[in-house]
């Protein structure tokens, strides 16, 4: 009797009957602010890639009115859809003009993005994945301020599934030293962020300290210090012509890799494209797997 009521209860959470989000809903966002959803939003604006991936992933796609100028997966809905700028450079007369009863934004208190939106009188959470964990939450979260947690449970549940699938295609194989740089200037990844973890996952031992932070601006002399196997991120006829670089590990052997723009923007994305992003990894760090 228990297991079938275990099962009941599993079909539907599946189907959608159960998880259904009660409104008026009262939720705080990364930076502290409390918002309050009177009823299901049915006109939402994103203004980062990965929000917008995200509902369409959860069967929200259809509330979207708007996206940011980055916005192109999946590229048929978005192609179809008004582009408002992004969060340093906001269109807030083109956001206004439709009408949002929700706008997704970010926490930056660089870009003041979900500052200017508020003052604009509009209902915004501000809040973006930094870790691998909070991947997941931040689905979790969307999920329930559109009223699509079932949708949001599936997905988590498939990406886990992909993602645990591609481990164990790595199982026994060495870690690999690494460097992954996401800005020439140079910026990389810290081992605590979602790429950082990824790394890890794809057999990777990220040559960048945890102490400097999720993602640090930093020396190009820890870098020659380090002597990186495989460096990602980057062509080889760059690292060649960066001062002392031409010598380091990865670079004799070959091992320098730019990822496609695809793989780049799931790379860069903290939403549900995660397992394309460790794939690539994987291909890069450990080839003779795949």
């Amino acid at each position: 009797m228990h297991k079938n009521v275990f099962r009941l209860v599993s079909l539907l959470l599946l189907s959608g009957v159960a998880h259904a989000t009660t409104y008026p809903l009262t939720i705080t966002d990364d930076l502290g602010r409390t918002i309050t959803l009177l009823h299901e939003p049915k006109r939402i604006v994103a203004m980062l890639p990965s929000h917008t991936e995200t509902l369409f992933a959860i069967g929200a796609g259809d509330k979207l009115v708007g996206i940011d100028t980055y916005s192109n997966f999946p590229k048929a809905e978005t192609d179809r859809l008004p582009k408002v700028g992004s969060g340093y450079q906001p269109n807030i007369e083109a956001i206004v003009a439709l009408k949002p009863d929700l706008v997704l934004a970010d926490e930056s208190s660089s870009s003041r993005l979900t500052e200017k939106l508020s003052k604009a009188g509009l209902t915004v959470y501000g809040g973006t994945a930094q870790t691998y964990t909070e991947v997941f939450d931040k689905i979790a979260v969307l999920g329930r301020l559109t009223n699509r947690e079932a949708g949001a449970t599936r997905l988590i549940t498939t990406m886990r599934s992909d993602m645990n699938a591609l481990a164990a295609r790595l199982v026994g194989t060495a870690k690999v030293s690494v460097y992954d740089e996401i800005d020439p200037t140079p910026y990389s990844v810290g081992p605590t962020s979602f790429i950082g973890v990824l790394l890890s996952r794809a057999g990777g031992r990220n040559i960048i300290p945890g102490g400097l932070g999720d993602f640090p601006r930093i020396s190009p002399e820890l870098v020659v210090k380090a002597n990186p196997s495989v460096m990602i991120g980057l062509s080889l006829k760059d690292a060649q012509a960066r001062p002392g670089w031409n010598t380091l590990s990865a670079v004799v052997a070959g091992r320098v890799f730019q990822p496609t723009p695809e793989e780049n923007d799931a790379l860069s994305r903290p939403g549900p494209r995660l397992a394309v992003a460790l794939r690539a990894l994987a291909k890069f760090l450990h080839p003779e797997r795949f």
